[in-house]
């Protein structure tokens, strides 16, 4: 390994590493596909996540402003007569110490080739019927199962924690407390693998594990390729998993959680709810439970109480009913949830369903297909009343998707710097509602990182 000082003066690493358990050999043509820097090949996505990978822990939430720091970096497979190595050059040197790979960064590079390789092996090559609702799930089941993270003969026990990347101390102080009240209860933690809110549950139900004298416990993180460079993984995550697009990435984390958990967050997190939502309110639905908990420390109690104006305002006041809100108990939270997934043991008992993948649920295509967030699309969104109230949270979810990419994926940026904020119009009384709750996360910096300066990337016609 040799250490050296790029030109952003950011120190480097030159280094071969060999595959952990799990990845030894590749064919020769996916080899060769993850060499190719064309348009067709996959060194390009190998890189952005790979260097997502190696920049564990760094505060930035901005997908280019990550390969500005490290312009230099390149990463490739060689194919040797004992199997594969990755060659790293000018690699972010935090991720070494005293001349080795961090274990769990190790781990997570491979993580990343084998779900490259799959998704273009398997997915992208027509495998999956992906015009059709069944062959998208199937999808997505498949790359869950290829990356391990389906775990047969387990009792419901995987809590999936959303929220924000950009949050308060005091908020990231409370994730941990419901992630360590969470794991003296035996739960594992799903998130979204990022900093903040994503970070804060799995570090404390680190030691709640450890006191419980609980081993081999998951640590579930689940992203894509869009998203990485901005969140990347947190150095608690030992199982990441890579799905292709956003839509795939949120129907993994329905599929496999036995509940939510959402903090406070920006539009990333109101993407999220709108999606689960908006699924919890299809009729096909009505009787399959998923336990739903929105909590955060008392000096939260204002985030929640907008939100839920907001989701009553757009689709109705029984949406309450899909949801509890705890504010200031990491205890009554962790309860809450344990009660939520004893029924959902028992449903799935009583239904002859899998605890490990959530195969009741009705999850229509307009949930499914990818989004791309141009500015034609955005502006094409059907945010009115004129619909059932599942598939107007489908497009909301759409819109504040498109936000998200905006602020911080690379295509969404590059998108905005070309044309111009994203213009969103629809119902009045909607569109007023949406003003006033994305300003709110903009006065509390819930769009960026502290201290980044922050320019809309949307307008709201109201």
């Amino acid at each position: 390994m040799d250490k050296k000082t790029n030109t952003t003066k950011l120190p480097t690493v030159n280094a071969r590493i060999a595959p952990v358990a799990g990845m030894d050999v590749l064919s020769r043509n996916e080899v060769t596909r993850l060499r190719d820097a064309s348009q067709g090949g996959l060194n390009a996505l190998l890189r952005r996540c790979a260097l997502a990978v190696l920049t564990s822990g760094s505060e930035n939430d901005n997908a280019l402003g990550i390969f500005e720091s490290y312009p230099d970096f390149d990463i490739q497979v060689l194919q040797q007569d004992r199997g594969i190595k990755l060659e790293l050059k000018n690699a972010p040197a935090s991720a070494f110490v005293d001349g080795h790979i961090i274990r769990g960064i190790h781990e997570l590079l491979f993580a990343v080739v084998r779900d490259i390789v799959y998704v273009a092996n398997q997915i992208q090559a027509g495998r999956f019927q992906l015009e059709d609702s069944h062959g998208i799930t199937h999808a997505v089941f498949e790359i869950l199962r290829n990356a391990r993270a389906l775990k047969p003969n387990v009792e419901p026990n995987l809590a999936v924690c959303w929220g924000g990347h950009s949050i308060s101390r005091t908020e990231y102080d409370y994730t941990k407390k419901v992630g360590y009240e969470l794991g003296l209860r035996g739960f594992d933690i799903c998130t979204g693998c990022g900093p903040g809110a994503m970070k804060g549950p799995m570090k404390g139900a680190t030691i709640a594990h450890a006191k419980q004298r609980l081993r081999g416990r998951r640590y579930i993180g689940i992203t894509e390729p869009g998203i990485i460079a901005a969140e990347s993984p947190n150095a608690i995550v030992n199982n990441l998993v890579i799905m292709p697009d956003i839509e795939k990435r949120l129907e993994a984390f329905v599929r496999t959680g036995h509940g939510i958990i959402v903090f406070p967050g920006g539009v990333g997190t109101a993407e999220e709810i709108l999606y689960l939502l908006g699924i919890l309110l299809h009729p096909a639905n009505a009787g399959v439970p998923f336990p739903l908990v929105f909590s955060g420390p008392r000096e939260s109690a204002a985030y929640f109480e907008r939100i839920d104006a907001f989701l009553k305002l757009v689709l109705g006041d029984s949406i309450a009913e899909h949801y509890r809100i705890v504010v200031g108990n990491p205890e009554e939270t962790s309860r809450r949830m344990a009660e939520g997934v004893e029924k959902v043991r028992l449903y799935r008992l009583d239904n002859k369903d899998a605890f490990f993948f959530n195969w009741a649920l009705t999850i229509e295509h307009a949930f499914q297909q990818p989004f791309r967030p141009t500015h034609a699309n955005m502006a094409g969104l059907n945010l009115h009343r004129d619909q059932p109230r599942h598939l107007l949270a489908a497009d909301l979810r759409r819109a504040f998707s498109g936000i998200v990419a905006g602020n911080v994926k690379e295509d969404g940026l590059r998108e905005i710097a070309a044309n111009g904020p994203f213009v969103i119009d629809g119902d009045p009384e909607i569109m007023r509602a949406l003003d006033a709750l994305l300003t709110s996360f903009v006065e509390q910096q819930r769009m960026k990182l502290p201290g980044t300066a922050y320019v809309p990337c949307y307008r709201v016609k109201t």
